[in-house]
């Protein structure tokens, strides 16, 4: 009887990593960009070279935390309705300075149904000064001044800082 109890809280120590537990040095290359960890942490697809030069990939959690979900990887689905690219390395707010990516991000069919991208994206616009929710609203109502009001209010868009010879 004790070796029986002893045998089912081993299992019950291994069940958890068994079933849905997600880590991201787990995932492959295509499930990781977009997915958040057990932990809440955001996934990161790196890339790197390996002895012969070839470039490979891994995955890895990075220091991001996502507060309203955990132990999701983003549906194929929302990948395409939010134009975005599973196989993207880093986590990066340069699709912002992107019209065609800003009208996709900002269209229903990814606005609407898909809050992790739109989390993501959202985060990233904070980051460099912006609002996603009024950029999108603005994108709606004035397509050409939203973008100009992105770049303007951006660091993103402000070149590298030099000295000014005399």
């Amino acid at each position: 009887m004790k070796f029986s109890l002893v045998l089912l809280f081993v299992f019950t120590l291994f069940l958890h990593g068994t079933f849905g537990e997600i880590i991201c040095e787990d995932l492959t290359k295509d499930n990781c960009s977009f997915a958040i960890s057990s932990f809440g942490k955001r996934c990161v697809l790196e890339d790197f070279e390996d002895k012969k030069g070839k470039v490979e990939y891994q995955c890895r959690t990075s220091e991001v935390m996502v507060e309203t979900m955990a132990e999701y990887i983003e549906t194929d689905e929302c990948v395409r309705a939010c134009g975005v690219n599973r196989n993207a390395t880093g986590i990066s707010s340069d699709v912002l300075l992107d019209k065609h990516a800003i009208v996709t991000l900002c269209s229903s069919s990814c606005y609407q149904l898909c809050p992790n991208i739109i989390d993501l994206h959202s985060n990233l616009a904070v980051g460099e000064g912006v609002s996603l929710p009024d950029l999108c609203e603005q994108q709606r109502s004035h397509p050409d001044r939203a973008m100009i009001k992105l770049l303007s209010s951006s660091s993103v868009a402000d070149g590298p800082v030099g000295s000014v010879n005399n």
